[in-house]
């Protein structure tokens, strides 16, 4: 591994190498997933150029918000329980990992200002994932259009734990039909962000129509727990 800098470049020219070679003329987001890294690694991160911070829990981002440099944005991409959305919501601007009714009516109650969310979905039928059941998403959303303080933004998935690239591709594809699908379905949400891939299969992912990659391991190396 190199230094966080050197990585991040590295990243940055392997996604815009990509979508050249796509032809894709419409650009990644890239999430920097910071689980498990100190803040002064974070910060380290942020002076390279990464703009939008990725945690998966809740405590652990509020135990680095103050240590970590402003003018980055906060997504929460892991799970969200209930009784923590009243100390989530002052710290991440976008919320990727809904699948339940009962977690935005909490965020309904305590939000202040809308936030952003994206719908988890389970595409790979994995039973230790979270996420909707994709045939069950519109159903989802139809129960969310009436509430105030959220914005439907698009889609996020994990992809499957296995080396087979083609069923990596599979869950992603239909991710990619979901979305495309949601899009058509409701016009009037501002639907633009298809959220899938991580360090070992984002490139996949982009070749499936991502346009926001949740990266860590490539950037700061293997977590330490």
């Amino acid at each position: 591994m190199g230094t966080i800098k050197e990585n991040y470049e590295e990243l940055v020219n392997t996604v815009n190498n990509l979508m050249n070679k796509l032809g894709r003329k419409d650009e990644v987001t890239i999430v920097v997933v910071t689980k498990t890294v100190e803040p002064e690694r974070i910060n380290e991160a942020i002076e390279a150029g990464v703009k939008i911070i990725g945690e998966n829990r809740v405590q652990e981002a509020r135990e680095k918000y103050d240590k970590v440099k402003k003018g980055v944005t906060w997504h929460l991409i892991g799970h969200l329980q209930r009784n923590k959305v009243k100390h989530a919501l002052p710290i991440f601007s976008m919320i990727q990992s809904i699948d339940k009714v009962e977690t935005v009516q909490e965020i309904e109650k305590r939000a202040s200002n809308p936030v952003d969310i994206l719908i988890e979905i389970n595409s790979s039928g994995e039973e230790s994932k979270h996420g909707v059941a994709p045939d069950d998403l519109f159903r989802l959303v139809d129960q969310l259009l009436n509430f105030k303080m959220i914005k439907i933004r698009g889609i996020m998935t994990v992809g499957p734990l296995t080396v087979d690239q083609k069923k990596i591709h599979e869950a992603f594809a239909l991710t990619r039909k979901k979305y495309e699908e949601l899009k058509d379905r409701y016009p009037e949400l501002e639907i633009d962000y298809l959220s899938m891939g991580m360090s070992g299969d984002y490139t996949i992912a982009i070749e499936e129509g991502s346009n926001m990659i949740r990266v860590g391991t490539a950037i700061f190396g293997k977590r330490v727990y």
